[in-house]
């Protein structure tokens, strides 16, 4: 039972696939025409969307939940 409840100790950052940040875009119409998938990595590169660390570089991006959120919320914000 200890190491049941150690492992369920872990926080961890809720993390989307690339694939369902487009959806989400695309479905609540958060920008219009949706972004591309270029522009999307584009945006995980340079640190617009904060993506979890990756072993391989050939392989997928993971995007913090709570980064496309902010990215989200940043959208609406006056200049």
């Amino acid at each position: 039972m200890n190491t049941t409840q150690r492992t369920l100790d872990l926080i961890t950052r809720p993390k989307l696939r690339l694939s369902e940040v487009e959806r989400l875009i695309r479905i609540n119409r958060i920008i219009v025409p949706p972004l591309s998938r270029r522009r999307l990595i584009e945006m995980c590169e340079d640190g617009t969307l904060k993506i979890a660390p990756r072993k391989d570089p050939r392989s997928r991006y993971l995007v913090y939940e709570d980064s496309f959120l902010n990215w989200v919320r940043s959208l609406d914000e006056p200049a």
